[in-house]
């Protein structure tokens, strides 16, 4: 009974079940790999490993079942596949300057009992191309409504289009999507409607196009715009606070699209215009009490007119340092300074010397208690003694 029973295990074992060594390997012999996305015209790197090679070597094919390497064998005769590494335990292959036809599973076999397989999708990116603008009827009047158009073609999956006005954002329709004739890329297609003001006159409306493809690279066009407005104006004073007997300019400055080709002056109250012309300035030579009051400028274009006004009034005269005081008071300034600085030193020196004076008649008076009081006088006198004539000093 223990011969037949073992046999029947041993079937059992065959039949229903797989012992753990097998098991493993199994998992050891069975080659993994990755997918890869690639954009198009780029590099990718196809690696196949595996554990236990079983003494058999890897290959690849492509999606049409072509084989590419079988080891370190090239098999397919295509320049833009190379062989990076070929080792039992790993068969690695490049593919450059990679088009949209390379995408799709790429298989990596490795031809055991039985042959195992491992699957790359290869994902291509087309890149899309850069934006058209189109719509754009120039020139544009202040207040207009206008629409324009936008389209990108080349992009796979579909990229996304976006509006901008200067560095403001525009918000443009939904992005519409065509798929092209190959089957594989996309077009995209948007527009955006706005209506103009004087401030957009020379400002650049931007189409961009938003693609994984891009890596953050900029693919964007610009159309910039231009706006016909009525003028306007404001009078500028040089110099700001004029006197009497100045010279005075007052400056029309006019602004608009046309800018203005005439500026009409007048005086409040003073009848007929002072002066038509296409310059922008009025002169006063030599200005007096009695040109003061309120002037205005009329800057006039094609598209219409705009007045500004400005209320002259006339200082009294202030005396201006010439060149020449100037000149006097920097001389002054610098005397100014070398007296000081002179009269210092002569304090310094005056101190100095009266401080060594009294200790010099310090000295003096000690020396004196020893020597002869000025008042001493000497007398000679000629006097007998009994022992003859003798001299002698007396101190008196």
């Amino acid at each position: 009974m223990g011969a037949p029973s073992a046999l029947a295990l041993l079937l059992l074992s065959a039949c229903c079940g797989t012992p753990g060594w097998a098991n493993l390997s199994q998992e050891d012999s069975q080659p993994w790999t990755s997918d890869e996305t690639v954009v198009a015209g780029g590099m990718v790197k196809l690696r196949c490993q595996v554990k236990d090679h079983e003494d058999s070597s890897l290959q690849w094919s492509n999606p049409a079942q072509q084989t590419l390497y079988f080891g370190e064998k090239r098999a397919l005769r295509d320049n833009r596949i190379q062989l990076v590494k070929s080792t039992p335990h790993e068969l690695s292959i490049s593919i450059s300057n990679v088009a949209l036809a390379d995408e799709g599973e790429y298989t990596c076999s490795i031809f055991t009992m039985p042959v195992r397989t491992a699957k790359s999708l290869i994902t291509v990116l087309g890149i899309p191309q850069k934006p058209i603008i189109t719509g754009y009827k120039s020139p544009l009047r202040e207040k207009d409504t206008t629409t324009l158009h936008c389209q990108s073609s080349g992009s796979k999956p579909a990229a996304q289009l976006t509006w901008r006005k200067g560095d403001q954002e525009l918000n443009g329709e939904p992005t519409r999507i065509q798929e092209d004739s190959n089957g594989k890329t996309f077009t995209v297609s948007s527009s955006v409607t706005f209506t103009v003001t004087r401030e957009d006159d020379g400002t650049d409306i931007t189409c961009s196009v938003n693609h994984e493809s891009l890596d953050g690279a900029d693919r964007s066009t610009s159309q910039r715009i231009e706006v016909l407005y009525t003028p306007t104006a404001k009078i500028r004073p040089d110099p700001p606070h004029p006197r009497e007997g100045q010279k005075l300019l007052l400056h029309c400055e006019g602004r608009g699209n046309p800018v203005p080709q005439k500026y009409m002056w007048e005086k409040e109250g003073s009848g007929p215009p002072l002066k038509i012309t296409q310059e922008s300035a009025l002169i006063f030579p030599f200005l007096n009490k009695s040109d003061s009051g309120t002037y205005g400028c009329t800057a006039i274009s094609n598209l219409g007119s705009y007045k500004a006004y400005y209320t002259l009034n006339v200082n009294d005269p202030s005396p201006v340092p010439s060149s020449t005081s100037t000149y006097h008071a920097i001389i002054g300034g610098i005397v100014a300074f070398i007296v000081f600085l002179l009269l210092i030193l002569f304090i310094f020196l005056g101190h100095y010397l009266i401080r060594h004076k009294g200790t010099y008649l310090t000295h003096e008076a000690k020396g004196s208690d020893d020597a002869p009081d000025a008042d001493t006088a000497i007398i000679n006198a000629e006097g007998g003694q009994s022992g003859g004539d003798d001299k002698k000093e007396y101190f008196i």
